[in-house]
């Protein structure tokens, strides 16, 4: 396992896929299990009912059990889990089922039922926090429409309201702008086709999403990368950016299933509205999650 870790938020905190069945239910004793492979192969936690967990497709009782499953296989301090919402009550109401779950973090989008302005925005962040647990800000305005700009961060972060963003604009200019503006608020690196720039630039922590089928060699570019050791980082980086490219894609949750499956782990389908990777796709996913596997990369 890692060691650098000091906080719930830091480390390789794994973005998990959620298996599902041919039938489309959730495979809760697979996803436990998933989770207990994740730690063991040296990952620092999950972070369950993100984008990558299709928690927009499932229900309340289901998302309350996926967290409950992740505290059960691997403890609270190893859960961080989104609790995005439309509105600032709903997400409010996950931060303390989180809470009650024995999770120490929570990660959180801004709200995205259309986009909100600045004052809306800090009043979401502002009723999440009354829950208690810290707060990651998560920053996808090519999903939300909603930025998280430097000058706003710094002011969520100055009123104690967040204590860390997931950073996934792609943009590494911004990891030096936030560390200006914010020094104290903790950079994720968000996307994984730049974690190795991220993790340079500062960041100390990595929601990832391509550990779901290779943790080791992702955990190893990880450690490589924190240390600053380029001749280790920088060779398992290229070799692995091919398939890390896909988690900055639309159909990020289906490359990352299939590579699942690839890799002997279950990914299986995914919920409506997705749709199966047009054939294109699925020979290109394919063709680079075999020739990783062959080189001996999982």
């Amino acid at each position: 396992m890692t060691t650098t870790r000091t906080k719930p938020w830091h480390g390789v905190m794994v973005a998990t896929a959620l298996p599902l069945n041919e039938d489309l239910s959730v495979d809760l004793d697979g996803y436990a299990e998933h989770c207990r492979w994740l730690v063991e192969n040296g990952c620092d936690g999950v972070v369950p009912n993100g984008s990558l967990g299709e928690y927009q497709t499932l229900t309340s009782g289901e998302r309350a059990t996926v967290v409950e499953t992740a505290v059960a296989a691997i403890g609270g301090d190893r859960v961080m889990p989104g609790i995005a919402a439309y509105g600032a009550l709903e997400a409010r109401r996950w931060a303390e089922q989180a809470r009650d779950a024995g999770c120490q973090a929570v990660m959180l989008l801004p709200p995205n039922a259309y986009r909100a302005d600045e004052r809306i925005v800090i009043e979401h962040y502002r009723e999440v926090a009354k829950a208690g647990l810290p707060v990651v800000a998560y920053n996808n305005p090519l999903d939300t429409k909603v930025d998280l700009t430097p000058a706003l961060l710094a002011r969520l972060h100055s009123e104690g309201l967040i204590v860390a963003v997931k950073e996934f604009t792609g943009d590494v200019r911004r990891a030096y702008e936030i560390a200006e503006v914010a020094p104290g608020l903790d950079l994720l690196i968000g996307a994984d086709d730049v974690m190795l720039e991220l993790a340079l630039a500062g960041a100390v922590g990595w929601v990832a999403g391509y550990p779901n089928a290779l943790p080791r060699s992702c955990v190893d570019l990880y450690k490589a990368a924190m240390a600053g050791d380029l001749a280790t980082a920088l060779p398992l980086y290229r070799a692995l950016h091919p398939l890390l490219r896909w988690d900055s894609k639309t159909v990020f949750v289906q490359a990352i299933k299939l590579s699942m499956d690839l890799a002997g782990r279950k990914g299986g389908p995914s919920r409506p509205p997705r749709l199966p990777l047009v054939p294109e796709e699925e020979s290109a996913v394919r063709a680079v999650t075999e020739k990783v596997l062959a080189e001996g990369l999982g």
